[in-house]
């Protein structure tokens, strides 16, 4: 998967879908690798190794990019778990 192409769209998903803008930040900072600060490019990214993990256990492909669809129903349902509990 690479960052780039999936990052445009969390942004591009961000300006249409404003009320999505804190499901995706929370979300990204769950995903970051706990010693982002360490390492450059210092930025709060999540490690390689765990995306291909997840992109294979949602799609069976390591290397699968997410749309923008996929990405939005993927944080609404975030938005929905979070009042039922989810930490």
């Amino acid at each position: 998967m690479k960052y780039g192409t999936t990052v445009l769209r969390l942004i591009g998903l961000a300006l249409v879908r404003p009320a999505l803008g804190w499901a995706l930040l929370r979300t990204a900072w769950r995903f970051r690798s706990g010693d982002w600060y360490r390492r450059p490019p210092f930025l709060p990214l999540p490690p390689a190794p765990y995306l291909a993990w997840r992109m294979h256990t949602a799609w069976g492909d390591e290397e699968h990019e997410p749309g923008a669809a996929e990405l939005e129903r993927y944080l609404r349902w975030v938005l929905w778990m979070r009042p039922r509990g989810e930490r």
